[in-house]
């Protein structure tokens, strides 16, 4: 959703006051629990479902899919912008929330979005604890190890609070699903803190990936250089992948591409997404890696597929179509690499990559 066409002047002001310091979003965090804490802190949150990886792999339209499931429950563009308090801004909001019309979304991808839309606000709690991991160029990675006792119980909590506000009170019992690209950081983390989580690391091929994080980071740069509410928009929920903004994940030699490589480039993207999918490599045995080609050809029973494997109950399949689901743009001519080794060393990943996939179409008999 375009901050620029659906923020109104009231929208705005609301917004600044919520992001304008730490405090505010942590002290609402607190009345809410003052308030409402009888709702939510009795919620089991098990089985949560992170869905994560670099831009472009179709992280939004798996939101989506499995968001309309009954058996989960995420963030919503309502929940903006005390994203840390829904129960309580749900019931401030009210008096004058927004009908759900649907439009573009900023990245001019054809994706329809409402305030009814899942979406990603997570990563405000994760700069709300770490700060010092987020420096003007780039993302630290997390260690398996990190000390995150607070931060479990934080995230906990807010797990707990999304599951109540999408309930209802409807009493169906709900599991927590959020998609945050920079998750991808914390992969081993997020498994130590929550064994019985699942990771889904959708990815696709790495030339039409990377030509896809090239032409959005070209157009989120003139969108900042035109739009400064929608640059500070995405600056305070951490959407921090393109643009004036754009922050990469420190992933073991991303240091040499950013002396190499500019990120007007199609190199710099094809070099980032090896490093990025090296390092979620290592991570096989304890995530579920998705092709989001594959999802797309399968259609609906892929997604049916992708949703059994969650051990989402079979009476809530029946709905699921493939809507949403369309072959990934391929890549022109004028955005392949003039590094043509960084090609052959991606399309080696990938078939890596594809060896240990979530299967989701039978195969093709012969």
């Amino acid at each position: 959703m375009s901050a620029q066409q659906n923020y109104s002047w009231l929208d705005r002001m609301f917004h600044r006051v919520a992001f304008s310091s730490p405090s505010v979003q942590l002290t609402a965090a607190d009345i809410e629990k003052s308030l409402y804490g009888r709702k939510f802190e009795g919620v089991k949150s098990q089985q949560p479902v992170f869905i994560t990886s670099l831009p472009r792999a179709g992280t939004t339209v798996m939101l989506e899919l499995l968001g309309r499931l009954p058996a989960f429950a995420t963030y919503s563009y309502r929940d903006m912008p005390f994203v840390l308090a829904p129960l309580l801004w749900e019931h401030l909001s009210k008096g004058f929330r927004k009908p759900a019309q649907l439009s573009e979304r900023a990245h001019g991808d054809g994706m329809a979005v409402g305030y009814d839309s899942p979406e990603a606000f997570e990563e405000v709690l994760w700069r709300l604890s770490w700060p010092s991991k987020f420096t003007e160029d780039g993302i630290d990675l997390w260690a398996d190890t990190e000390e995150a006792h607070e931060f479990r119980q934080l995230l906990a909590s807010q797990m707990q609070r999304i599951i109540a506000a999408r309930s209802n009170g409807s009493g169906q019992a709900r599991r927590y699903l959020s998609k945050n690209n920079a998750n991808v950081a914390r992969l081993g983390l997020l498994k130590r803190l929550f064994p019985d989580a699942v990771l889904l690391v959708p990815f696709r091929s790495p030339i039409d990936q990377a030509g896809s994080l090239l032409r959005q980071h070209v157009r989120f740069l003139q969108l900042h250089r035109e739009d400064g509410f929608a640059r500070q928009y995405m600056d305070d929920i951490g959407h921090l992948e393109f643009g004036a903004l754009h922050r990469p994940i420190r992933f073991q030699g991303m240091r040499q591409i950013r002396e190499r490589y500019h990120p007007e480039t199609i190199d710099y993207w094809l070099a980032y997404w090896i490093v990025a999918f090296t390092h979620v490599l290592r991570y096989r045995e304890s995530i579920t890696l998705v092709s989001y080609g594959e999802l797309c050809r399968a259609g609906a029973a892929g997604v049916r597929a992708l949703a059994t494997d969650l051990d989402v109950p079979g009476e809530m399949l029946e709905g699921i179509t493939s809507a949403d689901l369309h072959e990934p743009r391929s890549h022109r001519p004028d955005t392949l690499p003039t590094d043509r080794a960084l090609l052959d060393e991606a399309e080696d990943l990938h078939q890596r990559l594809s060896t240990y996939r979530l299967v989701l179409s039978p195969p093709v008999s012969q």
